[in-house]
């Protein structure tokens, strides 16, 4: 979908600072669109380095706002600010899906909807940001964008990583370690996966995604309500 000069002027407002058009137009390509337009450059670049710029901007604020927390809860604060759903969301805010350059494979499978290529579309953003501004306005912008997600950085972070939440509860109530069995259906360019936490042959949680991780994360946050249910566990979760 191609945009006019005033279209990305809106993009831009939303997005909070003025860009080189050039650069806006690149971090918008995703490789699907590159592909059909003969090898185009894509936003993929951009978004290696969107990702390095975020982590550190993340990190130092998490670091210093939160100065007495171990290194084990900043990571899942930083994880919790950064992961996929959470920058989709960002993305969503800012209506940037309607902006983006995808070939005609990811339109019919509605490629704008989708959790990774929106996130990836900031993290390209945000190295574009970063190459004609520099640190500390892009610290600015995104600041400004993930405002509520650093705001509540500390409660998403206790929950993000069920998997390890799971792990540590099977651990203090002494049972059986929790096993997970993923099956995918579907074809390649649409798959969905169901996953199942298992003691034994037991289910105590299930979880469906568009990808592992994804199907896995719901199953285990299931498995770890149902656990905490079961075994009478009312302290609070987290750290």
């Amino acid at each position: 979908m191609s945009r006019g000069s005033q279209d990305l002027a809106e993009l831009l407002t939303r997005w909070g600072i003025e860009l080189d058009p050039e650069m806006v137009v690149l971090a918008l390509t995703h490789r699907s669109f590159a592909h059909e337009q003969d090898n185009l450059p894509n936003n993929e670049r951009l978004e290696f380095l969107g990702d390095a710029v975020l982590q550190l901007i993340v990190t130092e604020r998490l670091y210093q706002t939160y100065p007495t927390h171990p290194e084990g809860h900043l990571a899942k604060m930083r994880s919790a600010t950064v992961s996929q759903p959470a920058l989709a969301r960002v993305a969503r805010d800012i209506n940037l899906g309607e902006f983006i350059l995808l070939g005609r494979g990811e339109e019919k499978t509605k490629g704008r909807e989708k959790d990774s290529i929106l996130s990836d579309t900031v993290e390209a953003m945000i190295g574009a940001t970063y190459l004609c501004h520099g640190l500390e306005a892009t610290r600015k912008v995104v600041e400004n964008l993930l405002q509520d997600l650093l705001d509540h950085a500390l409660e998403r972070g206790a929950v993000m990583d069920w998997k390890t939440t799971l792990q540590e509860l099977t651990g203090q109530l002494g049972v059986r370690s929790v096993e997970f069995a993923v099956e995918g259906t579907g074809p390649d360019h649409d798959r969905r996966f169901t996953a199942r936490a298992l003691i034994g042959d037991r289910v105590i949680g299930s979880g469906k995604g568009r990808s592992k991780k994804v199907a896995e994360h719901e199953a285990a946050r299931q498995a770890v309500m149902a656990l905490r249910e079961e075994h009478g566990v009312t302290t609070p979760l987290g750290f």
